[in-house]
C-alpha cells in the first residue's frame, strides 16, 4: 500500500478535529444547527491553516445523508465521497489556473442545474483573488443571488486583492495563524498514534519552523522522520533545518555582554561549522533578546507558560543595559533583512554581531541593575586608533574634533491664543485687530487658512474688514470660502463681520505667510552657516574633501 503523507492522512474530517480555529467553528456550527446559512462564505488566512479543510467539512455537513448537521457522520456515501475528493456536487475550482471569464461563465451556467446526489451544490473556489476583473464581474450577480440549491465557499490568502463588491456579498471568516504550542501539540498526538519515537526539543524546533502553518509543520515532520530514519532526534532536526542549539545563541550574547570580541568570533566560527541558516540564527538571537528584555522590564512575565526559570537569561539581563538590548534587537532584525545584500551570509551574520560589539557601552558605563537593566550614564562607540603617520598638528582628543553644539535661531514670538484677551483689545495702529492672532483664534485652517495667511489687513469700514491680496492670489477669494471665513471671524470677534478683498501688489507683501517664509529662510540660513562653521565639518572637508549638501540641512523646530 502506498504511503500517504501526514498532512493528508491527518486532515480533519470534522469540526471538532480542527486546531486553533474555534471562532470559525462556533459560527458555522451555530448556523448549521439553526438552519440560518448564508449563500456565500469567504475564508481568509495564510497557507496551511485550514481554509479548504473547513470548506470541505461544511460541504459534508450540508449534504450528509443523515441530515444537515454541524457533526456529519463521516460514514455515509456522501461523507466518504467528499473525504475521497469524488463527490460530484462539490466542485473545487483552482482560481489560479482558471482565471478567465469563460471559466466563470461555465460555473454560472452549471449552477442553474439541481445537484446530482446531495441537497446542495457547493462551489469551492480556492485562491479566488487570482480571478481576472472580467471574471469577477461575471460572477457578481450569481454570487449575490444564487439558486437556492447553491452555496459558494471562497478561500484566499490575499483578501486585499478582492474587489469590494465581492467582499460585500460574502460572510467573511479570518483564520488565525497557529501558535507553536498548538502545532507541537498536534504533532505529539500524531506521533503517538503513529508509534514514532521523538525527542521533545525536536518537536519544538519543527513547530517554530512551521511559522504558523500546520500543513507546513506536518510536511516538515514527514521530512524529519525520513531524515532520522523513523525517529526524531533534536540534533538531527536542527541539522535538517539549519538551526542551532539555544546554548550557542546564549554564547553569542554572553560574549557581547562581556565585550569580548575574540570570544564572539570563536562562537561565530563554532556556529558556522554546523552550516546553519544564518537568518534563522539571527531570528533566534532576536527572540532571546526579547525574552531578556521581558525579564528586565516586566519581572515575572513569561511568554510561554511552559517555560521554567532560565538562570542564563536572567544572568544576561543583569549584565546588559535595557537600552542595549533594544539596540541589539534592532541590529539583529535589520541584519536579518540585509543578509541578501552581504557578499555571503556568514559575512553578513558576523558584521551584524560586530555592529553590536561596536556600539556596546564603554568601560565607564554604569552596569545594569539586577532589578531590570539599570540605566547607564555614559555610552560611547569604541574609539578608533590614531592614524599611522599623521603630520604634526595640534593634538585632538579621541582622533576627531568635538563638534560645536548647534543652536537654532529663536523662533518668532507669538501670543498664546488660549490665554489671549479678546481680539478687540489686541489692537494694531489705527485700531485694527492683530490679524495673525485673529487667524489663530478663528481656527482658520485648510483652504480657509491658506486664503487668510496670504492676506494683509488693510483697514476696517464699519463691520467690513478690508483685506489686500497679491494679484496671483485673488483666485482664492471665492465663495463659499469667503463666507466661511467671515462666519469664523464673526464668532471669534463677537460681532457680525463682512470681508472685502482688494488687489494690491505692494501693500499685501507683509502677510502672515510672507513673514513665516522669511522666518523659515532665516532659520535655514543660520542652520547652514552653523554646519559650515562646525569644527568637525571643517576637518572632514579639509582631510577627506567632503562637502555639505545644503538641501540635507534642516533647522531644529522650536
Amino acid at each position: 500500500m502506498s504511503y500517504q503523507v501526514l498532512a493528508r492522512k491527518w486532515r480533519p474530517r470534522k469540526f471538532a478535529e480542527l486546531v486553533g480555529q474555534e471562532h470559525v467553528v462556533r459560527a458555522l456550527t451555530n448556523a448549521l444547527d439553526s438552519g440560518r446559512m448564508h449563500h456565500a462564505y469567504l475564508f481568509t488566512g495564510t497557507r496551511g491553516v485550514g481554509k479548504t479543510t473547513i470548506a470541505r467539512i461544511f460541504a459534508k455537513s450540508l449534504n450528509c445523508e443523515r441530515g444537515e448537521s454541524a457533526d456529519p457522520c463521516g460514514e455515509c456515501a456522501v461523507c466518504t465521497a467528499v473525504d475521497a475528493g469524488r463527490f460530484v456536487d462539490l466542485l473545487e475550482i483552482d482560481a489560479a489556473s482558471n482565471t478567465g471569464v469563460d471559466d466563470v461563465r461555465e460555473v454560472i451556467e452549471n449552477a442553474q442545474y439541481a445537484p446530482a446526489r446531495g441537497r446542495f451544490k457547493v462551489y469551492l473556489v480556492d485562491e479566488v483573488h487570482m480571478l481576472s476583473k472580467p471574471a469577477f464581474n461575471a460572477l457578481l450577480k450569481t454570487l449575490e443571488e444564487p439558486p437556492p440549491h447553491v452555496k459558494f465557499l471562497l478561500a484566499t490568502t490575499d483578501p486585499q486583492k478582492l474587489p469590494v463588491t465581492v467582499l460585500s456579498r460574502c460572510l467573511r471568516f479570518n483564520l488565525k495563524r497557529l501558535l507553536p504550542d498548538q502545532i507541537s501539540g498536534q504533532m505529539r498526538h500524531i506521533l503517538g498514534a503513529e508509534h514514532i519515537e521523538y525527542e521533545d526539543p525536536a518537536i519544538v524546533e519543527l513547530a517554530r519552523a512551521a511559522d504558523g502553518s500546520l500543513r507546513d509543520g506536518l510536511s516538515l515532520l514527514d521530512q524529519a522522520i525520513a531524515y532520522g530514519g523513523g525517529s526524531l532526534k533534536a540534533n538531527e532536526v536542527r541539522a535538517m533545518l539549519g538551526s542551532v542549539e539555544r546554548g550557542q545563541v546564549l554564547g553569542l550574547l554572553d560574549a557581547l555582554a562581556a565585550g569580548d570580541g575574540q570570544a564572539l568570533m570563536t562562537e561565530c566560527a563554532r556556529i558556522a561549522s554546523f552550516s546553519p541558516d544564518f537568518g534563522s540564527v539571527l531570528d533566534d538571537l532576536a527572540a532571546a533578546l526579547h525574552r531578556i528584555q521581558l525579564i528586565q522590564l516586566v519581572p515575572g512575565y513569561r511568554l510561554d507558560p511552559n517555560d521554567g526559570d532560565d538562570s542564563a537569561l536572567t544572568s544576561l539581563a543583569e549584565r546588559m543595559a535595557a537600552e542595549d538590548v533594544q539596540l541589539y534587537y534592532q541590529i539583529a532584525t535589520t541584519g536579518r533583512r540585509d543578509l541578501a545584500l552581504a557578499p555571503d551570509t556568514r559575512t553578513g551574520f558576523e558584521m551584524a554581531l560586530l555592529r553590536m560589539l561596536a556600539f556596546r557601552p564603554s568601560d565607564d558605563a554604569t552596569p545594569a541593575a539586577a532589578s531590570g537593566g539599570g540605566q547607564r550614564q555614559v555610552a560611547q562607540p569604541l574609539s578608533r586608533p590614531p592614524a599611522a603617520a599623521a603630520p604634526a598638528a595640534a593634538p585632538v582628543q579621541n582622533a576627531r574634533p568635538a563638534p560645536a553644539p548647534y543652536s537654532a535661531p529663536p523662533a518668532p514670538q507669538r501670543e498664546n491664543i488660549a490665554a489671549a484677551p479678546p481680539v478687540q483689545r489686541v489692537a494694531a495702529p489705527g485700531g485694527l485687530p492683530d490679524w495673525e492672532v485673529l487667524i489663530q483664534r478663528a481656527d482658520l485652517r485648510g483652504p480657509l487658512g491658506q486664503l487668510a495667511q496670504n492676506s494683509a489687513l488693510r483697514g476696517r469700514e464699519g463691520q467690513t474688514l478690508v483685506l489686500a491680496l497679491q494679484p496671483t492670489h485673488m483666485h482664492l477669494a471665492v465663495e463659499p470660502i469667503v463666507s466661511q471665513i467671515a462666519d469664523r471671524l464673526s464668532e471669534a470677534m463677537g460681532e457680525p463681520i463682512r470681508l472685502r478683498f482688494v488687489e494690491d501688489s505692494h501693500g499685501a507683501a507683509h502677510t502672515p505667510a510672507a513673514r513665516a517664509a522669511e522666518a523659515r529662510s532665516a532659520a535655514q540660513s543660520a542652520a547652514e552657516a552653523s554646519i559650515e562653521g562646525d569644527p568637525l565639518v571643517q576637518a572632514l572637508k579639509r582631510e577627506f574633501g567632503a562637502r555639505v549638501v545644503p538641501q540635507s540641512i534642516k533647522p531644529f523646530e522650536s
